[in-house]
């Protein structure tokens, strides 16, 4: 382990998922680590008390003031980069790395490469698609970053991989200037952390450091020219290529599909004359259409890192996706009932609308700062009634009101929890056999729920009391 820490000042900020590692990992090498925290609830204290043990000076309830002494700050990726505490870091000349740079400087010189995956939606269900195709490959690997397992552990932790399916964030990018991926792949690029970014253009820019330094391959999304131009901008290795992915027929150096067929024609000996077939569409678990996409991604990189078509089909027949996205939950007097509480924004919400033909859609929440009129336009031939709910319900009425008047809309003037019981109900009422009632609510969940799960599982709990 590099020895530049024995002794060195370091801050981390914020606690959680990614702080927590890092203050564990950085007193292991001898620095003489301060925790800030903004927060100074039950779960801070407790990891608060875990750290001091180990010898770590928590400071809870002040995330402002930067620690005297303080040489490096290791951060959250969360932590926005106008926080008082990074303008107190820039004027004392202190660098500012998040927890995936500090992971990427603590690699081995053997360490396993990385295959990495960003993008506004898609990105937890392809690195677990990928990770899942390069174990069927035999290779050791895990899906590591903003998944929810740090990347630092696994860096630092005692298994040996042969490569790492790491997923990252424009939050974790932005904080990390240095990883340079075997290959990686921005799956789409829509509006949103704009609050957090400062700008769309903010935000891309970071969503494109994914690419830098890649040797291999850079996977993008033929139907998103962002991700393509992305790819343009990027400064690569000598020989590393742009391959794209497509929901249509691939050209030269693109993955796509053809007759319900995916197939590889960037990967094959001649691949202006030849494809090589991977899966069928229906080895995709759901097979609508944007995960197909995801899975046409995660195909594209591992067979940028040499693995062959046999473990693409297999990986693609075991995966199954986690939790509220896309979830059929059940059948009710031939309407299906379908849990898609992931989607938390306008362009997730957008592909899963566009997977089914007669839809019963229920919506709302807190909106982030997004509008709905081009959302709502796309999807408005598809709906049979709405059903609204959420702080910031109005917004997404508003769109409907201009964009589909024809179709019914049930206001629920409610923010409690159990508003989601009389959602499934009203939804009930307005569908009609062979109807999808789907829970895709365009918005984040917090001012009813504690996070897309709870929002999920109550979804999921009143159309089983339905059922009963």
């Amino acid at each position: 382990m590099p020895s530049e820490f024995r002794g060195k000042h370091v801050t981390v900020a914020g606690l959680g998922v990614s702080g927590v590692p890092a203050a564990k990992v950085l007193t292991g090498l001898g620095a003489r680590v301060t925790v800030v925290n903004d927060g100074d609830d039950e779960r801070a204290r407790a990891q608060a008390e875990e750290l001091r043990a180990l010898g770590v000076t928590v400071r809870l309830g002040d995330g402002a003031t930067l620690p005297e002494g303080t040489e490096l700050i290791v951060t959250a990726p969360g932590w926005p980069p106008d926080k008082p505490l990074f303008a107190a870091a820039e004027a004392a000349g202190v660098p500012v790395w998040g927890d995936v740079e500090l992971a990427w400087r603590l690699r081995g010189p053997d360490a396993a490469p990385w295959l990495a995956v960003t993008g506004t939606n898609g990105k937890t269900t392809t690195v677990q698609m990928l990770a899942a195709i390069l174990t069927a490959a035999g290779l050791r690997t895990a899906a590591v970053g903003n998944i929810g397992v740090s990347v630092l552990d696994a860096v630092t932790g005692e298994e040996e991989y042969d490569v790492l399916a790491v997923e990252l964030s424009s939050y974790q990018l932005h904080w990390a200037p240095s990883p340079r991926a075997h290959s990686a792949a921005v799956l789409n690029l829509a509006p949103d952390h704009l609050d957090w970014h400062g700008s769309m253009a903010a935000y891309a820019a970071d969503k494109g450091r994914v690419y830098e330094g890649n040797r291999v391959a850079c996977v993008y999304n033929a139907a998103d020219p962002a991700t393509e131009e992305l790819v343009r901008a990027a400064d690569v290795e000598e020989g590393c290529r742009a391959i794209g992915f497509t929901l249509g027929t691939p050209g030269p150096s693109q993955l796509g599909v053809v007759e319900g067929i995916l197939v590889d024609r960037a990967f094959v000996a001649d691949r202006h004359r030849s494809a090589q077939e991977l899966a069928e569409v229906s080895d995709v678990v759901p097979a609508a259409p944007h995960n197909v996409a995801n899975a046409l991604a995660a195909a594209a990189l591992a067979r940028a890192f040499g693995v062959p078509a046999a473990a693409v089909r297999d990986g693609l027949r075991a995966f199954r996706p986690d939790a509220h996205r896309i979830a059929h939950v059940a059948d009710l007097d031939q309407v299906a009932y379908v849990d898609d509480s992931k989607a938390t924004n306008t362009h997730a919400a957008s592909a899963s609308l566009a997977s089914y033909e007669s839809i019963v859609w229920i919506a709302g929440g807190l909106a982030k700062g997004a509008t709905f009129d081009e959302l709502v336009a796309a999807a408005a031939g598809r709906l049979r009634g709405a059903v609204l709910i959420g702080a910031d319900r109005a917004l997404i009425r508003e769109a409907l009101a201009r964009h589909a008047p024809q179709v019914p809309v049930v206001d629920l003037d409610r923010t409690d929890t159990g508003a989601m019981l009389q959602a499934v109900q009203e939804a009930r009422r307005l569908a009609r056999p062979g109807d999808t009632v789907l829970l895709a609510p365009a918005c984040a969940s917090m001012d009813m729920f504690t996070n897309y799960n709870r929002r999920g599982e109550a979804f999921a709990q009143a159309v089983r009391e339905l059922g009963a």
